[in-house]
């Protein structure tokens, strides 16, 4: 086992060091310089160049990459051009909305595609099952930002039950500022759901098929019983797959959802840094994402020897 976590964390950092390789080199060969659209248009090509010395930017590329990957080994993502602050501390100040709108609308997804799929795997082929299939299927296929603008219409500005956008006022209390995210959650949440029922039905549906299962049944046990202690206990490996590449999808990919309802988050950081050439942010926020995604993968592996002891790989 230790081997194996040893192997799996040796692959996490070749896995880092290209993502920030890639991440490097792209966003210097974006077009803009950071320097001219700090200045505006109406800056000389002296001052441009000198601000560029100022951030270093006049530098070789290949020294730039050397000194950035010396950075990241002393964690320190660099210090942000716009808003002269460490990488570090801007992402820390931007963590919380998104760790809370992943955590929401990963804990909706499960919650809604999880019996979703037990259900249409055990009623195969009837009207609920088809029902669920088709739902599913729309879920996967409604734009996120279009769910949210129709949610926003109806839920906070009809209605008045949530607050439209943001994030709360600087002095709200924590559970104010939760109150934004409810929204926002269940359109993740309904959007990621789809995937989540469609590996839960294909996984039940393969343990259902199987002799023990059977046996189970014609021994008399109660049905609820078959399915939720003999059926859905082999099946969950799937399942917690798809629940871990949900939540680092979900950390990485609200970008849309964050800018329709206007929260200070990692995503919406990220759009702005793009706009402005914000490159140490971009390289940073980028990288972090990445790792994330890595360890929640080892965290998906370890979880496997929990739940089913046979995974030794």
């Amino acid at each position: 086992m230790w081997i194996s976590l040893a192997r799996r964390l040796g692959g996490l950092l070749v896995v880092l060091f290209l993502v920030a390789t890639m991440v490097f080199f792209l966003t210097r060969l974006a077009p803009g310089d950071p320097a001219a659209i700090m200045l505006g248009d109406q800056a000389s090509p002296e001052d441009v160049a000198r601000l560029r010395a100022t951030f270093g930017l006049d530098r070789p590329l290949l020294v730039q990459f050397v000194l950035w990957l010396k950075e990241i080994a002393t964690g320190n993502f660099g210090r942000s051009i716009f808003l002269q602050q460490p990488v570090t501390t801007v992402l820390w100040d931007r963590a919380e909305p998104t760790f809370f709108l992943a955590l929401f609308s990963v804990s909706i997804a499960a919650l809604v595609g999880v019996p979703a799929g037990i259900v249409s795997a055990v009623w195969r082929g009837r009207i609920v099952d088809q029902t669920v299939s088709g739902l599913a299927l729309l879920a996967a296929n409604v734009p996120s930002f279009w769910l949210g603008l129709i949610l926003i219409q109806l839920f906070a500005v009809r209605l008045g039950w949530f607050p439209v956008a943001g994030y709360g006022a600087p002095g709200a209390s924590l559970g104010e500022r939760l109150e934004h995210l409810v929204l926002p959650s269940i359109v993740l949440g309904i959007v990621n759901s789809a995937l989540i029922t469609r590996f839960t039905r294909a996984s039940m549906l393969d343990v259902l098929s199987n002799d023990y299962v059977r046996t189970a049944r014609s021994k008399g046990l109660p049905e609820s019983r078959v399915v939720l202690r003999h059926a859905f206990g082999t099946a969950l490996v799937p399942i917690v797959t798809v629940l871990g590449l949900t939540v680092a999808l979900l950390i990485g990919g609200a970008i849309v959802t964050e800018t329709v309802f206007g929260l200070p988050g990692i995503g919406n950081l990220v759009v702005s840094a793009v706009l402005r050439r914000d490159y140490p942010v971009i390289q940073g926020a980028l990288v972090m994402v990445a790792g994330l995604y890595v360890l929640i993968n080892l965290a998906v592996d370890l979880i496997y020897r929990l739940v089913d002891p046979r995974v030794t790989a």
